[in-house]
């Protein structure tokens, strides 16, 4: 017997908040333990380089799981690996809460992360299932309001824990939710009829090499600007083994009769220029992300709680965009939206680049919104157009390779960051110390006045001296690193317009209209 129309639209929606339960809180824990981080370093007796591979530790196993989801899922059931993955994740969490010492936080955060990192596309996947071909829009529109919902609420939610309770909160808090997304999905979610359990060899190779590069390359991202690159011999180890384990999986996928990553999909030209276009959105969105808040909190004197006052507000214009965007590309092409929302985007950078060390609050934020507003119009109607060629059997697969592609344009966003705001900062200082010198009458009269200040509180001709030079040397090393943030931002906005013509690769999305409105 049919399910009536209405019974229909009510599973939709409890499908929709059971998929978006364990996709937001994994989200949020991608970022929620950043701030969290030198309250963990006292607790756990740990150094900074060995307490960052918290995060490392998270990032690599996620990267992992994400583009062979599509492949588990048809191999175990994906109702039941989705109850397994929640199970696990919350499972994770309570245990990095009790973790007693570093070792075992970093082996729980690896547990956690591969659990995670099946979420996302298989959330992502079960609603564009769900959803006709007209709503699929809107689809992405809910599920993009949950992705940005994540890192707005994750470092202020961190913060407050943090301040307020105890670092191990910040694991312990996923728990309620992961029972509920349980109990959730083994009552509104099923399998589909062409996605019954697999019978088929496992690609024991796919799985190795996959494990080893995107493990390897995860690694390089992270820790590459720390240990100073490829004067490191263990960054260098990792970069071949990137290197040679990527290749042989290209090679060992295409022969594979059934793959772990189905490599084929990027015959479609659609679906790689979408993968392209997204690599390069979650280089220039996490860059930004990353370099907004590290200016307020070392230049401008923000707190860690101030600096998500200035993010916070971009991610609410991003919230409020999107089921607009949604309905917009119901009845309008969705690369032409994705096409506005970069020019926004890289107008915000070229307000970024502008910024000064006199500049206040509402500066910060108005550039924020601005690239708040972009980023839903890319985001929303990208992935829309990426997956719309995509068969309902790949449809896993695709979500996990996208999702993937996102995420290591991010990290490669973020190292390559960290690395031109080290080098710049070293340039400009060079450049602007040449300028205090005897022959500068400027600098010779400030270096006078600020020593004749040190004098009068009672401090001798050298001690005053040395503090006049001291503030001096301040002033030129935070002017070097204003100077080197407005560059990253004038390439962060290059980098949003580069990606233009790809665009154009991608395929013109079909007008599905609804049922009733063909008559």
């Amino acid at each position: 017997m049919k399910k009536s129309a209405e019974e229909k639209n009510v599973n939709k929606w409890l499908i929709t908040i059971t998929v978006m339960l364990p996709a937001i809180m994994e989200i949020v824990d991608t970022s929620v333990a950043n701030v969290a981080l030198p309250h963990m370093q006292g607790s756990l007796n740990a150094g900074t380089d060995e307490i960052t591979w918290v995060l490392t530790s998270y990032l690599v196993s996620n990267a992992v799981v994400l583009p062979m989801t599509g492949w588990l899922a048809r191999m175990f059931g994906r109702k039941r690996f989705l109850i397994t993955c929640i199970t696990l994740f919350t499972l994770a969490s309570l245990m990095c809460g009790a973790a007693p010492s570093l070792g075992l936080l970093i082996f729980f955060r690896v547990l956690q992360g591969a659990a995670g990192g099946a979420l996302i596309p298989m959330s992502q996947a079960i609603m564009m299932e769900t959803f006709p071909p007209y709503q699929q829009g809107m689809a992405m529109a809910i599920f993009g309001v949950g992705a940005m919902f994540g890192p707005i609420i994750g470092p202020a939610l961190g913060g407050w824990i943090t301040d307020n309770m105890n670092w191990r909160w910040i694991f312990y808090i996923n728990i309620p939710i992961g029972i509920i997304a349980v109990v959730m999905a083994t009552f509104f979610i099923y399998d589909p009829s062409y996605l019954k359990r697999a019978k088929t060899s496992i690609d024991y190779w796919g799985l190795a090499l996959l494990t080893v590069g995107l493990g390897a390359l995860q690694i390089v991202l992270d820790k590459g600007q720390q240990d100073d690159w490829f004067n490191s011999g263990f960054i260098v180890a990792c970069s071949v083994l990137t290197a040679v384990s990527l290749a042989a999986l290209v090679y060992v996928e295409l022969t594979h009769p059934h793959p772990i990553v189905n490599l084929r999909l990027f015959k479609n030209v659609s679906f790689s220029a979408g993968n392209l276009v997204m690599f390069a959105v979650g280089f220039c969105l996490y860059s930004s992300i990353m370099l907004i808040p590290l200016f307020l909190q070392t230049l401008m004197g923000y707190n860690a709680t101030m600096a998500g006052m200035v993010l916070a507000p971009g991610g609410v214009a991003t919230l409020i965009c999107m089921p607009f965007v949604g309905a917009i590309i119901q009845r309008y092409d969705g690369r032409k939206v994705v096409f506005i929302g970069l020019l926004i985007a890289a107008y915000s950078m070229h307000i970024m680049q502008g910024f000064t060390l006199e500049a206040a609050y509402r500066d910060f934020v108005w550039p924020r919104v601005v690239l708040g507003i972009g980023l839903a119009m890319i985001f929303v109607p990208l992935t829309t157009v990426t997956l719309a060629t995509i068969s309902k059997e790949e449809m896993g697969n695709a979500t996990g390779i996208f999702s993937l592609l996102r995420n290591i344009g991010g990290s490669v966003g973020i190292a390559i960051s960290a690395t031109l705001l080290a080098r710049y900062s070293q340039f400009y200082q060079t450049s602007l110390v040449a300028h205090v010198n005897p022959y500068n009458p400027q600098a010779q009269s400030q270096i006078a006045m600020l020593k004749g200040a040190m004098l009068n509180r009672g401090l001798g001709p050298v001690a005053a001296e040395q503090g006049a030079f001291a503030i001096i040397y301040g002033k030129v090393v935070r002017q070097a690193y204003m100077l080197s943030y407005n560059r990253i931002f004038f390439i962060v906005g290059i980098a949003f317009l580069i990606i233009i013509p790809l665009l154009l690769l991608l395929k013109k999305p079909q007008k599905h209209l609804p049922p009733g409105a063909a008559h």
